[in-house]
């Protein structure tokens, strides 16, 4: 198949990728309620527990987690009332084989109050996760340290981060599949400048963005600012952890990319070189072209043994260079492999797959599923730049890309079944999850890719091929204009050398013309002189006629100055025959035009290979799309971990199903209507009865007694409510209920009116998770 594309048509392709992009962005920002499952260790118990109130004071605050983390000395602390920080900032590790767990321990003597413990860790999979809560000794007080209100891994650094990690991914996709493509399907493209930026772009793109991810590393796991990303103490202690060591390994392993690289399109490239690229063309001075035939027509009695040796050299050369060809072949092909290999085993073995069930199967079916997104998506970019901004394309070469993609396919959909198996467990996870409808999103793209491709298939089947002969020319003709692309710039430069020079050399001859227009000036003026002066000393003839003054100087003058002058048709002077070197640029940028045109037409003039580069350009759009969902798939928290935490906690999550309390400040507008209500509602779940305690207090925080308080409850989603619930008054500012039952999980509006007076009475709503 051939398939032309010199020039793309780049409003179809700005058009495509723009709506790639948008959508790609549509996603993110749906998504973007989604963010908080980030965090793949979960927070699954704690002791105290959250918003408990304690006796007397705890000797330690532990910690209970679905997975293993990584935590230091400052990754709990816990505050007094104050904010002052009360733990000893002595991390204990509790854990034992089943178990996570960690704890600091506390000082005896903590006065009552509410204590709130912040904490933060690195998940085994890399990710940040961090939290907070409070609890209580004797009686909640009536203030407390602030929560932190960003989490671990966001803000601009975890913005910053997210976006290298996509771009990573991106740039392992270009490097991997551009250059299986070159090897495994079409060895030409080797010498396709377009293709060389893609696998080189690839390259640097996923250098550059793991160094970034290794800079970042230190605020996206601390402290968020991102001038921590020069804390070279903090750079030490990212490179000793299991993520640094992974990122650090990469660009090893990318340094000998750089090297396959250069192979590729140094040594490979030259190999698969058209015959009669890199002929010299016969060049010399007439005499000696004539005397080059003189001695052939003497050789001429050989020729025929010269044919023969020739033949049988030709053909010598022709296995030496075939063995050459394959040698490199096998050689990049095994060597490629082993590097790609490698790279995406940097992803495996610090993310998902690293951690929760089966690792030691999940890591090596997670390269897999790597190396085959590259090898079809990475092979359909290049695909996407040969047929648009490179030489005609074969069929063959198409041909053997499609069977390499229905591999890949096949690949993808086994080690696929598996992960989501792994990560999502049960059918009903797939729509209750964040994890299972971004999964549902993802395969619902492939299957569109998947048609797609099937598409382009159709069009290849119905592509004709051309002769080899034809595509060589073509290939030839391409790198032809590769090489005056590049040497443009140095025949510009020659072209402004040479006029600089022949504007030199028309001041030097107009300055010689002035030269000899002086002198001959000068000779005219002295014979005119001599001549005057002769008439007047010879006297005048009485008769005849008057001779016409001046003729005979004249006449001499006029007869002597070609003498005197240089001839104008002494011939044409050597500077004449000198060639144009701007010209020249100029015929020859101007055929190049002439082609492109041409080809162009011939382009746009057949259907079918108009139909397989649209095709194909819609392939990448999508497959744009599909990277930039599994980069989200692979910062959400699985929907087994999210299981887990959910049955370790007695079917409870961790933020909900436990003691609740609302702080609800309120106005009623009238005299004293100011003040604050403080709700806690245990144990915060549907499937036993809750107590409500509601205390009142002034502005200035004393307790105070109000006319009357009503408390209810509304869930919205299953149209519950509001129901009703009855307080007692048991002191001064203090209501209780008990026996309360809520018959859903999820998220319930808490409705609290309170009275000042007879008149002067307001409504607050505040929302409450409850767990099941």
């Amino acid at each position: 198949m051939v398939t032309t594309g010199l020039r793309p048509r780049r409003s179809a392709v700005l058009r495509l990728l723009v709506v790639a992009l948008a959508l790609a962005g549509a996603l993110l920002g749906g998504l973007g309620g989604a963010a908080p499952a980030s965090a793949h260790a979960a927070l699954t118990g704690s002791t105290p527990a959250q918003g408990s109130v304690a006796d007397r004071a705890p000797e330690q605050v532990t910690l209970t987690f679905s997975e293993g983390v990584a935590m230091g000395d400052d990754s709990i602390r816990v505050l007094d009332p104050q904010g002052k920080r009360v733990d000893d900032e002595k991390l204990r590790n509790l854990s034992s084989d089943r178990v996570v767990k960690y704890g600091a321990g506390l000082p005896s003597g903590l006065r009552d109050g509410t204590y709130t413990v912040a904490w933060q860790a690195v998940s085994a999979d890399s990710h940040p996760v961090s939290g907070a809560f409070t609890f209580s000794i004797g009686a909640p007080s009536k203030t407390s340290a602030p929560v932190p209100q960003q989490e671990a891994g966001g803000g601009l650094v975890g913005a910053l981060y997210g976006i290298a990690r996509y771009l990573a991914y991106a740039g392992f996709v270009l490097l991997a599949g551009g250059a299986a493509f070159v090897v495994a399907c079409r060895p030409a493209a080797a010498l396709v400048r377009s293709v060389q930026r893609l696998v080189v772009y690839g390259w640097a793109l996923l250098t550059g963005t793991t160094v970034v991810m290794l800079l970042l590393r230190t605020p996206y796991t601390g402290s968020g600012d991102l001038a921590d990303v020069f804390d070279l103490g903090g750079l030490q202690q990212v490179l000793i952890t299991k993520p640094g060591a992974a990122l650090v390994s990469r660009l090893l392993l990318l340094a000998a990319a750089a090297l396959f690289v250069a192979v590729l399109f140094g040594a490979f490239a030259r190999a698969h070189q058209p015959a009669g690229a890199d002929e010299p063309e016969e060049t010399g001075e007439p005499g000696e072209v004539a005397e080059r035939g003189q001695r052939g027509e003497a050789d001429e009695r050989g020729a025929a043994d010269a044919e023969d040796a020739a033949e049988e050299a030709g053909a010598a050369d022709t296995a030496e260079e075939a063995r050459r060809r394959k040698d490199l072949t096998f050689g990049l092909g095994f060597g490629g492999v082993i590097v790609a290999t490698g790279l995406a085993a940097t992803w495996a073995m610090a993310e998902h797959a690293s951690t929760g069930l089966q690792p030691a199967v999940a890591m090596p079916v997670d390269v897999l599923h790597l190396l085959a997104v590259a090898a079809w998506l990475g092979g359909l970019a290049a695909l996407v730049v040969s047929l648009y901004w490179g030489p005609p394309v074969e069929r063959a070469a198409v041909r053997r890309f499609s069977r390499i993609a229905f591999g890949s396919v096949v690949v993808l959909v086994a080690t696929g079944l598996y992960q989501s198996w792994r990560q999502v467990g049960t059918w009903h996870a797939l729509t209750d999850t964040a994890y299972g409808r971004l999964l549902l999103i993802k395969v619902a793209l492939v299957v569109v890719l998947v048609g797609i491709a099937w598409l382009s298939r159709q069009w290849t089947g119905r592509l004709a091929e051309v002769p080899a002969g034809e595509v060589a020319a073509a290939e030839l003709r391409a790198a032809e204009d590769a090489e005056q692309e590049a040497g443009r710039e140095a025949e510009q430069d020659a072209a402004k050398a040479a006029g600089q020079e022949e504007r030199q050399a028309e001041e030097e001859e107009e300055e010689r013309e002035a030269e000899k227009a002086t002198v001959g000036a000068s000779a005219t003026a002295a014979t005119t002189a001599t001549t005057a002066a002769a008439a007047i000393a010879r006297p005048a003839p009485k008769s005849g006629p008057a001779p016409k003054s001046g003729s005979s100087p004249v006449s001499d003058h006029s007869t002597s100055a070609p003498h005197d002058t240089p001839a104008a048709d002494d011939g044409p002077s050597a500077d004449d025959d000198a060639p144009d070197p701007a010209r020249a640029a100029q015929l020859a940028r101007q055929q190049a035009a002439v082609r492109t045109a041409r080809t162009k037409r011939q382009r746009d003039a057949d259907p079918e290979r108009l139909g397989l580069r649209r095709s194909v350009l819609a392939e990448a759009a999508v497959a744009v799309v599909v990277l930039v969902v599994t980069t989200v798939l692979t910062a959400t928290e699985p929907a087994r971990t999210e299981a887990a935490v959910k049955a370790t906690s007695g079917g409870q999550s961790a933020e909900a199903g436990r003691p609740q309390t609302l702080t609800i400040p309120f106005d009623t507008g009238g005299p004293d209507g100011k003040g604050t209500a403080r709700v806690r509602l245990a144990p915060g779940s549907s499937g036993r009865a809750n107590t409500l305690q509601l205390r009142i207090t002034d502005p200035s925080g004393k307790v105070r007694d109000v006319p009357e308080v009503k408390v209810s409850f509304t869930q919205k989603a299953k149209k519950l409510g509001p129901l009703s619930v009855t307080t007692r008054h048991t002191g001064k500012g203090q209501w209780r209920a008990s026996g309360i039952q809520l018959p859903v999980p999820g998220k319930w509006r808490l409705s609290l009116v309170v009275r000042t007076s007879d008149i002067d009475q307001v409504t607050e709503i505040k929302n409450v998770k409850i767990g099941s």
